[in-house]
């Protein structure tokens, strides 16, 4: 049986590697035992902080909104009750960007929803 050679994968599957961990200091992006320790570590790393990330964004948006509604004399969590009442259905994100983007719209928004509360 004729002798196998796997020059050419091994030295595939390592260059995948090391593409991955390209922009890395030290033997991380150059050694691959090390290299391929730091990908899996990265990896990891993105796969945590994409769950993460959502989790900061809403937190940002929650904080530009109940900024902008404090200026107007309410806080967030009877902004976000007065929505429910006056039934408008802008979710976190959009009101954020209003309030950070379109001052004078998130305004208007905001004294519906104090008419409604009122």
């Amino acid at each position: 049986m004729a002798r196998t050679k796997r020059g050419v994968v091994s030295r595939a599957k390592h260059n995948k590697v090391l593409k991955s961990v390209k922009g890395q200091r030290g033997r991380r992006k150059n050694t691959i035992r090390i290299a391929r320790q730091a990908m899996e570590k990265a990896m990891q790393y993105a796969y945590r902080d994409r769950k993460a990330k959502k989790r900061e964004f809403r937190s940002l948006w929650i904080q530009r909104i109940n900024a902008g509604v404090r200026a107007e004399g309410l806080t967030y969590a009877k902004f976000i009750n007065g929505l429910a009442k006056s039934k408008i259905k802008l979710d976190r994100k959009v009101l954020a960007e209003l309030a950070y983007n379109n001052p004078e719209v998130f305004k208007s928004v905001v004294k519906k929803v104090q008419s409604s509360l009122a």
